[in-house]
């Protein structure tokens, strides 16, 4: 009688197999977690983005360069300097008094009552804007604002003899000011707690004077991350809407503004997608400055790491 073989079983998977589908199970859970996440960015980013794209692109008769070629007219133009002109200086002097802010938190006590208080405030203030921020200063310094009123009643000093100021360039230059430095706060403060007392203390030891310290050590060191912050501050500004919407009752000074007027305007009838061709401007503007910023943070966070 011949020998029995076992033979083994070809319809169960075998150790190598059954390790697979667990790593593919744990990989498909991971995802599974980031689905909100990709649902939100596909509805409020994608979506949108799309919408402005096509419509940038369209017009009655189907597919035309019209819209775009209309960014060339000269008072979208002067919105877009004007738009441009408003980030940078808001942003530059956000980021020079918001850096000054962030390095006192770093001098003062770790942990103390005073930072918390500071970084905390910031968090607020940094998100505080729109019809509330635009109340504030009409409040403090508006045309009967309680300030004005006291300088002109009590020092003789009137705020607009030059013009009123505060509904145009200047005054939206202010009123960015107030949430662009406790955003450079919350923004620059990791990169200044990530210079470590040592450097300082090597500098000195070598014979380096303060001024050397902060030009050859801990300046290239904080370069990046300063000028990106300041790009992050410009994309914020330039983005803004709400605030100046509520500060600005006539004209379109910006952009975000000239583009209200288009998609709402009762006068000029049509001009929707001539406001879809002005945000895809600010999109693409918006896309550059962020792409410059991801590149310095990137080399930011070799020395931070």
């Amino acid at each position: 009688m011949a020998d029995v073989v076992d033979t083994p079983d070809l319809a169960a998977p075998g150790p190598e197999i059954r390790a697979g589908r667990r790593v593919l199970i744990t990989r498909a859970r991971s995802l599974l977690g980031t689905v909100p996440f990709f649902a939100y960015v596909v509805t409020f980013l994608v979506i949108p983005t799309l919408v402005v794209v096509i419509g940038a692109f369209t017009g009655d008769g189907g597919f035309t360069p019209a819209n775009v070629r209309a960014l060339g007219n000269a008072y979208i133009l002067d919105a877009f300097a004007r738009s441009i002109l408003l980030s940078l200086v808001t942003a530059a002097i956000g980021a020079i008094l918001g850096a000054l802010l962030a390095y006192a938190l770093v001098t003062a006590k770790p942990g103390g009552v005073l930072r918390r208080v500071v970084t905390a405030a910031s968090g607020v203030l940094a998100q505080f804007g729109g019809v509330t921020l635009a109340f504030a200063f009409l409040a403090t310094i508006g045309l009967s604002g309680f300030v004005t009123v006291f300088l002109k009643d009590r020092l003789g000093f009137d705020l607009y003899a030059n013009g009123v100021w505060l509904f145009e360039l200047p005054g939206l230059m202010l009123v960015y000011t107030y949430f662009q430095v406790p955003l450079m706060v919350i923004v620059f403060l990791p990169a200044l707690d990530g210079i470590r007392p040592q450097w300082r203390e090597a500098t000195e030891s070598l014979g380096g004077s303060t001024w050397q310290y902060w030009t050859r050590v801990a300046g290239p060191l904080l370069a990046p991350a300063f000028l990106g912050a300041m790009l992050l501050l410009f994309a914020n500004a330039f983005s803004a809407y709400a605030t100046a919407a509520a500060l600005v009752s006539q004209g379109n000074p910006i952009v975000p503004l000239q583009i209200r007027s288009a998609l709402t305007s009762e006068v000029v009838l049509g001009q929707q997608n001539l406001g879809k061709a002005m945000a895809l401007g600010m999109v693409l503007v918006v896309a550059v400055v962020m792409a410059l910023y991801a590149l310095l943070s990137r080399k930011t966070a070799r020395w931070l790491a």
